[in-house]
């Protein structure tokens, strides 16, 4: 049911030729032996999704449509999404599938289109993109020509959400694995570009991050960072000692100068600030999709410029960067 041979056969081809057999193992190892308690459940709906061929499959639209609504019928469409929502909270997207719209907790196409035309083309490259959850950002990257995506996220269930949808896209060129970015190879040097976004901030050691990104890119690769940033100057930082918008491990929000000067000292080159934008509930909101607190539920209720701890609501800034 899960075949990622196609990325293997890829990656033989590429500078990441070397990665393809550990990758193999330890793919394997963390879906099939991790003793997650919901694999086998996972597994049985994969293997219950309706046998549909998509008419067509568009990915440059803002919610990644697969096939339409008259390519099956509605019993079909019903055990479908059944099975969808069996596998919510879906957080990222949307999606809309034979005419099912899974309307995810970010519209994660409006960071999609304040970064499209600040980066390098995609086309013909390899990419990463670290913390990419169910891989919303990985289509939209293959929708540009992408030779190459590779996600990763460490949250199991994301992955098999994404392969419910790669189930009905076959898509060679697109995978997300169970991995965290400690399991990439240091001095891999392989990927064209680089994204990062929405992980920055929940690493305890943000230089260490910085130079394990840089480490994934090759020389003149491009990385392509977002995360949380606070107003301030050179220097500034915020190290919430508790919960940042009842996030547990939310460790360094540095501002944006604080920011370049860290990239600048990791080495990174030709750094621009391309993106500042103010979180807003049309952006991040709970949905019928994901019906836990979302953005609404972190911010004081008296005052919505704060989290409900009293820090500074979400602010997220775009990044673009060079190696050398």
């Amino acid at each position: 049911m899960i075949d990622f041979s196609s990325l293997y056969e890829l990656m033989g081809d590429t500078p990441l030729n070397g990665w393809a057999d550990v990758l193999s193992e330890k793919t394997h190892e963390l879906i099939f032996e991790s003793g997650h308690g919901d694999l086998d459940k996972w597994l049985d709906i994969l293997s219950q999704l309706p046998a549909i061929k998509a008419s067509s499959v568009d990915l440059c639209s803002d919610s990644i449509r697969v096939g339409l609504e008259t390519d099956c019928d509605d019993q079909s469409r019903q055990v479908m999404n059944s099975l969808l929502r069996s596998m919510m909270p879906w957080r990222k997207g949307p999606y809309t599938l034979f005419g099912i719209h899974i309307d995810t907790e970010w519209r994660s196409d409006l960071k999609w289109n304040r970064l499209k035309d600040q980066i390098q083309p995609l086309k013909d490259r390899l990419v990463l993109d670290v913390g990419c959850g169910s891989g919303y950002h990985c289509w939209r990257m293959a929708g540009e020509d992408a030779r190459l995506v590779l996600g990763i996220d460490p949250t199991l269930r994301y992955v098999m959400q994404f392969q419910m949808l790669q189930h009905y896209i076959k898509n060679p060129a697109v995978h997300v694995l169970p991995l965290n970015i400690d399991d990439v190879p240091e001095g891999l040097n392989a990927f064209d570009t680089v994204f990062s976004m929405g992980v920055f901030y929940h690493r305890r050691s943000p230089m260490d991050h910085l130079y394990q990104l840089k480490s994934c890119l090759r020389e003149g690769g491009e990385l392509v960072l977002e995360t949380l940033v606070i107003d301030g100057k050179e220097g500034e930082v915020l190290v919430p000692e508790g919960r940042y918008a009842k996030m547990r491990n939310v460790w360094f929000i540095p501002s944006c100068l604080t920011l370049q000067s860290w990239m600048r000292r990791c080495g990174f080159k030709n750094i621009s600030l391309v993106d500042l934008n103010q979180t807003s509930f049309a952006e991040q909101r709970a949905t019928q999709w994901m019906e836990f607190e979302s953005l609404s539920d972190f911010l004081d209720p008296g005052n919505s410029s704060l989290t409900i701890e009293g820090h500074p609501a979400p602010k997220r800034a775009i990044f673009t960067a060079t190696r050398d």
